[in-house]
Formats: C-alpha cells, sequence, structure tokens
C-alpha cells in the first residue's frame, strides 16, 4: 500500500510526536508514504474566520501539488487539516465558479487544481484498508491487562461522516483490542474537547475537557488521533484536578504510539518522551512488557 503524504504544521511543531509515531508505524506496517512535495500550512481554523476564499486557496495548493504526483489518496494525520482538505476537496470538485476563483489565484504558481484528489484521515486507512489483523500479526509485545479509552473527538467525524458514526463512533476499537488491550465502552468519544476555547472562553473550555477525563477514570489511558484533542486532555490536568478537588492524572497518547509500542517499536522511536501525560502506573505497564516480550 502506498499513500501520498500530509503531515501539516502541527506534526512539525507542538505534535512532532505523533508524526515520528505515524511514521515509524507505517514503516512497520509496510506502508509507503510519499511527502505531497512543497506543501504548506491548510490555513488551520484561522483562515476561515478571516476568508473563505483564503481558506480554500490555501488547502486548493496543497490538493493542486497532490494531483501532480502519482496518487489520489493523502494521508492525513491532523483532524484539523483532514477536515480542511477534504472540505475544500469537496467544494472545488463540485462548485465550477469556485473552482475557476481558486485556480485564478493558483495560477500566479502555475498550479490549479481539480478536487480529484482523496484527503483521508489516518484512522480510516488504518480501520479500513490496513485493518486490526495486519497489527495483530505484527503483535510483538501484547498490552494485555491495559484499558483504553478511544477519543476521536469532532473533526475526523464531522461534519462529514465519511468512514464512522459521528454520534457512535467504534472504528478505534478493533485497532485497540488487536494490541491485547480493552477498548473502553464509554460515551465521551465523540463529545468535544473545547478545543480552541482553551484560548477564547477557558472556563467552557476546561469544563468540557475536565467532563472527558472525569469519565476516563476507569482507564489507564486515553488514545487520540487529534494534535488539538491531545494537547487539551494533557496540557490541562493539574488545573482540571485542583478545579475538581480530585486527581484525574491520566496517560494521554496518540493512537499510533498505542499500537506501534505492541508491534515493538521502541518507545523513543514513537516519541512517547515528548508526551505530556504518562503516569508512573503506565511506565511500569510499558516495562513490564518490554521485560516480558524480550
Amino acid at each position: 500500500m502506498r499513500y501520498l503524504y500530509y503531515p501539516g504544521c502541527s506534526l512539525e511543531g507542538s505534535a512532532r510526536e505523533y508524526g515520528q509515531a505515524t511514521e515509524a508505524l507505517m514503516k512497520a506496517l509496510g506502508v509507503q508514504m510519499t511527502e505531497v512535495e512543497d506543501w504548506t500550512c491548510c490555513g488551520a481554523s484561522a483562515a476561515e474566520a478571516r476568508s473563505r476564499l483564503l481558506a480554500l486557496a490555501l488547502s486548493g495548493r496543497n490538493l493542486a501539488l497532490a494531483e501532480q504526483m502519482d496518487h489520489m489518496d493523502i494521508l492525513v494525520p491532523c483532524s484539523a487539516c483532514y477536515l480542511n482538505l477534504a472540505k475544500s476537496n469537496i467544494e472545488i470538485g463540485t462548485d465550477e465558479h469556485l473552482r475557476a476563483k481558486v485556480n485564478e489565484i493558483l495560477a500566479e504558481e502555475g498550479l490549479s487544481v481539480r478536487g480529484k484528489a482523496r484527503p483521508r484521515h489516518l484512522l480510516d486507512i488504518l480501520a479500513t484498508d490496513i485493518g486490526a489483523e495486519a497489527v495483530a500479526t505484527g503483535l510483538a509485545r501484547p498490552l494485555t491487562g491495559l484499558v483504553v479509552a478511544p477519543y476521536y473527538g469532532c473533526q475526523c467525524l464531522r461534519p462529514l461522516a465519511a468512514f464512522d458514526d459521528p454520534e457512535n463512533p467504534q472504528s478505534m476499537k478493533a485497532l485497540i483490542e488487536a494490541t491485547g488491550a480493552k477498548a473502553l465502552a464509554w460515551p465521551m468519544g465523540a463529545k468535544c474537547c473545547g478545543a480552541a476555547l482553551m484560548n477564547t472562553k477557558p472556563e467552557v473550555g476546561l469544563t468540557l475537557t475536565g467532563k472527558i477525563l472525569e469519565n476516563a477514570r476507569t482507564a489507564d489511558a486515553i488514545v487520540t488521533v487529534c494534535p488539538m484533542c491531545q494537547m487539551n486532555l494533557e496540557a490541562y490536568q493539574k488545573k482540571i484536578s485542583k478545579r475538581l478537588a480530585s486527581d484525574i492524572s491520566i496517560s494521554v497518547i496518540y493512537l499510533p504510539q498505542l499500537l506501534g509500542l505492541a508491534m515493538g517499536i521502541d518507545a523513543k522511536e514513537l516519541g512517547l518522551d515528548s508526551n505530556l501525560a504518562i503516569t508512573p502506573d503506565f511506565r511500569r505497564f510499558l516495562t513490564a512488557t518490554t521485560a516480558e516480550a524480550c
């Protein structure tokens, strides 16, 4: 299997460990990724607030670059990047007038976009194309005894229900259980973490993230597929614990980190030393499973 790869800005900055883990896992699974040449920011959430055309042109440029390459499926780990690219691709591909306006902007670089690329979330590719069986086949360090809460967030599920049920997502369950861990059945997997509200309305953001962390008390770790969700869930645990007068500390890791650990990839190669929230109990569990695997 091979895909174009759009890492996006977060995976080269604040979520570098997500990028490390994705590349390490795909290599272990025998998946070839070719980075989109000369990719740039997709516009994140800020561009659309300024100008819808600007947002479309930023995503459109990356889509145009992808269309020049020899494969149309684009693997996108960041949920915000995925949503921006996927929505823009649909609009550009279906609205001839809008496509002409975007291409007028891109013409300055000698580019044009048709809306023929296929942005796909990393979770979609793991669950749909690769499948849990491939993870189970490559299992080197079973995570038996670990309880994991699958947290999807909003943007990989809504508003585009491309590969899972936005209200009752299940695509992580089989992947988690292929590692030997147990996937926690809980009601918070698709609830909003507050996203950028942590900056604009922190009280609201802390309340939303706090509810997720409280509901994960019976798990050993939360697994995410979104850099923004990861940041909110791991960076504010001390502040939320103080507000609740209760310790809600829990390990928060990315899905490819979990799968990579089970497949015997070294924790450093997966960037686990860059995660902000790894509890002592979780570290002891990893040490024990590593010793058993040896």
